[in-house]
Order: structure tokens, then C-alpha cells, then sequence
């Protein structure tokens, strides 16, 4: 009998900061091959809107995304109905979305996608928890809506990935 794994919707933060930052392909190619086989068994998604935040800029993450193998979920009424949820749950959740800046458009739509899917939320956001402020972040909403948050390096910890380092 085959187990059911966790699924994990990724937050477009994850695969930029890696790319950018530490886990960069030219130093560490082991975290993008493990991604995309992730991705080919259908353990990690991406919401529609992340892919597009992602592939709006020309470059070498967007060319490495639109050939991997991880799937772009569409937005469809089930994932309206999540939203929905999240916004009647509580009317802070508004604030995830900053209008004016045109920003993080589309933190709701992790969230409603991992609420459909029963997935893991996988961002670098960090929860918000000064008590005088509108601002919310994603694993707020997470907190308050019972879905399970994580960063990404609980990401690699959690799945036992291992990466393997050589001298060229």
C-alpha cells in the first residue's frame, strides 16, 4: 500500500530568495533537481498567480521554471470558496494584500489553494506579532484559518532533503 505524502504550496518568495541568495544553482544544482522531482510526483505546486509573479521577469529563474516540472495550479471555484473563507473568517486578512504598492497579490491565493489542497504553506514570510499594527503576512493568516505554515529550510529539514557538496 502506497503512503499519501504532504502536498506543499509553495509562496513565490521561496524559489526567489533561493535562487538569488543560498541555494543558487551555480553553487548548490542539487536543491533544483530535488524540486522538480517534487514536482513531477505532485508533492509541490505553485498557486497560477505565483507562477505568474515569478514569469513576469525575464530571467534565468523564470527560464528554469517554465521547464520544470512543477505544476501551476489554476484558480477555479473551489479555490474561490477558500478565498472567500479566509476573507469572512476575518476581516484583517484584507491587509495581506497591500493595494497601494500593487503587492502580494498573491498571498490569499497560496493560502486558499493550500486550504483546497490540504497542502503545507512553504514561504519566507514571518508571522507579524506586534499588537498595534494592520499589517498581517501569510503565516497569520495560516494561524488563523488552521492551515500549516513553514519556511523553507523546514522545508528541506522536514523532507530529509540532502544535498551533496564537491570541490569541481
Amino acid at each position: 500500500m502506497r503512503t499519501q505524502h504532504k502536498k506543499y504550496c509553495l509562496d513565490a518568495n521561496v524559489l526567489i530568495r533561493a535562487w538569488r541568495d543560498y541555494y543558487a544553482p551555480k553553487f548548490c544544482l542539487d536543491y533544483w533537481e530535488v524540486l522538480n522531482e517534487l514536482g513531477a510526483e505532485g508533492r509541490i505546486f505553485l498557486p497560477q498567480m505565483v507562477y505568474e509573479e515569478i514569469t513576469r521577469t525575464d530571467d534565468d529563474l523564470t527560464n528554469w521554471l517554465k521547464n520544470s516540472r512543477i505544476a501551476a495550479h489554476k484558480i477555479d471555484g473551489p479555490v474561490t470558496e477558500c478565498l472567500k473563507k479566509i476573507y469572512a473568517t476575518n476581516p484583517a486578512h484584507e491587509n495581506l494584500v497591500d493595494n497601494t504598492r500593487n503587492r502580494s497579490l498573491a498571498d490569499p491565493w497560496v493560502i486558499a489553494h493550500a486550504l483546497k489542497e490540504d497542502a503545507v504553506v512553504v514561504t519566507k514570510e514571518e508571522k507579524v506579532t506586534a499588537v498595534n499594527t494592520t499589517k498581517i503576512k501569510i503565516p497569520n493568516v495560516c494561524d488563523n484559518m488552521g492551515v500549516r505554515c513553514i519556511n523553507d529550510f523546514d522545508f528541506v529539514k522536514e523532507l530529509n532533503i540532502q544535498f551533496s557538496c564537491h570541490i569541481p
